[in-house]
């Protein structure tokens, strides 16, 4: 793949225009220059929760960009967190990362793979008297640390030697004690104007079996101190993440900085996705879930990737979709309608089209012969010759939306009058910000009662009895439907419906 010609100053390639992303000219920059050869980003999820649309512009953004500029990405799982994490969750990032399209380089990566080197590292630091064990409780260190207009002040054990450091350490790492009992620290400075730096936390006591590393591991490394030497073992050229890591960079390089890694990656921040009427919350997801809120981590009321794929949305949608609103460090919410726009005009162009009556009403037309039935021919879609037709069956009982007649219409009325299975999924939350509320009762009692319906008995078009998972259709004049992935059986299928044909929140 060519590499694009940037001009750092306007963030404009030759060419077509493209959406603005700021991380284009510092990588056309690092490659003009010769300071790397080739890009190398990486996606590190914790393997805590399924992955929502918020992750979906992070993916986007590090497998987008090295496509772009022919590198590579890993897909590396930061699992230091035994406690919360589960072999469901790894399975379905991996599923949710190849539906949107990418594929990441060589294997998949774990932070687990790493935590050898790492414990050689922390004994390291302890031996240059950069790190020490201690035994202050979780109150005791929440109150030594200050606050943002206050300094912290040193732990009592801050001063142990490097002899009884190593001496304590390796009693953690023998399972001596129990969770919680002594940490170890870095020693960096508890004045620091930034929190992230008052002496963090770089190892704590968790008898926990791991997923990946079973019982081996007793004693499991912070995320701060595990993510940037991650980085580094693998190279990373670019370590891009979100805004709210911001702080944490100078923790990033002061590791990077004081330990013989084989690479010192750089960290960018980006703003992260924020979209009205959405919770991205893995706590609040997993509370949706765990107190049957929804119906699982893929209900399509859902905010994570699995559940926008059960409602219909097509990879393309969320890629084209996370590519409109840009890559910058500007915070800001994102409104729900142009997710809803952008898998619109995806199916408008190429979903068939179809007749499905929710709502049926039998109409009876005495003038038609009784036992006569026509075969109609429509397009499959109005504009895609090549998708063919189908054969929609006309006869003297018809169905017609209940909508489309009433006993006494008012004035100007154009429908009918005398003389003359599926799931309706509608926004989960009816305040645009449902995460405002840190109160887990304010939180629910935001929940759209009517985000969920249930209609049966509807009646269909013959052609899609055929439909399989995930087959897209328009049913006209009610919206674009997809057959569930989970729900449709052979020659039943259940239809989600994925959007309105247009835009009725803003009314």
């Amino acid at each position: 793949m060519s590499k694009p010609t940037v001009d750092p100053t306007s963030n404009a390639k030759s060419g077509p225009a493209v959406p603005v992303n700021f991380l284009r000219p510092i990588i056309q920059a690092d490659l003009d220059s010769g300071k790397h050869t080739q890009i190398v980003t990486r996606f590190p999820p914790e393997p805590n929760g399924y992955l929502h649309i918020g992750h979906a512009k992070s993916i986007c953004v590090n497998f987008g960009l090295a496509q772009e500029f022919g590198g590579v990405t890993h897909l590396r799982f930061d699992d230091t967190n035994p406690a919360k994490e589960d072999q469901e969750y790894i399975d379905a990032i991996e599923s949710d990362v190849k539906w949107l399209g990418f594929e990441w380089s060589g294997e998949v990566r774990y932070a687990s793979q790493y935590f050898d080197q790492l414990h050689d590292w922390a004994i390291e630091l302890i031996k240059a008297g950069k790190a020490y064990v201690d035994d202050l409780t979780p109150e005791q260190a929440k109150e030594y640390r200050g606050s943002l207009t206050e300094p912290g002040k040193n732990s009592p054990f801050r001063d142990r030697s490097v002899e009884e450091n190593l001496d304590w350490f390796a009693r953690m790492r023998a399972g001596e004690f129990p969770d919680g009992a002594r940490v170890l620290r870095a020693k960096i400075d508890m004045a620091s104007p930034n929190m992230n730096l008052r002496d963090p936390i770089m190892y704590r006591i968790r008898h926990a079996h791991h997923h990946q590393t079973g019982d081996k591991w007793c004693i499991y490394p912070n995320y701060d101190f595990t993510h940037g030497q991650s980085d580094a073992i693998e190279g990373i050229t670019h370590s891009i993440c979100t805004l709210e890591f911001e702080s944490h960079r100078p923790l990033y390089e002061w590791f990077l900085q004081n330990l013989p890694v084989p690479a010192n990656p750089r960290q960018y921040e980006f703003s992260r996705l924020n979209l009205n009427y959405t919770i991205t919350s893995k706590r609040k997801l997993k509370q949706l879930v765990d107190e049957k809120h929804v119906n699982g981590w893929d209900d399509p009321r859902m905010s994570t990737l699995s559940g926008f794929r059960r409602r219909g949305y097509t990879p393309a949608s969320i890629r084209n979709f996370c590519d409109m609103i840009g890559t910058n460090r500007s915070d800001g919410v994102v409104d729900f309608g142009m997710l809803e726009f952008s898998i619109r005009q995806d199916l408008d162009a190429n979903a068939p089209r179809a007749m499905c009556v929710l709502r049926p009403l039998k109409v009876v037309i005495t003038n038609y012969p009784q036992d006569q039935v026509e075969n109609l021919e429509l397009p499959r879609h109005p504009q895609k010759e090549e998708l063919g037709v189908r054969k929609l069956p006309f006869a003297r009982e018809i169905y017609i939306d209940r909508d489309d007649f009433m006993e006494e219409p008012p004035k100007g009325y154009k429908r009918l009058e005398p003389n003359g299975e599926v799931r309706l999924y509608d926004r989960l939350f009816r305040s645009p910000n449902p995460e405002k509320a840190e109160d887990s009762a304010s939180f629910l009692d935001n929940i759209n009662p009517d985000s969920l319906q249930v209609l049966t008995g509807c009646r269909a078009e013959p052609s899609l009895g055929d439909a399989q998972p995930e087959d897209r259709f328009q049913f006209e004049r009610e919206g674009y439907f997809v057959a569930d992935i989970k729900d449709s059986k052979p020659g039943q299928p259940v239809f989600n419906r994925t959007v309105t044909l247009r835009d009725s929140w803003g009314q």
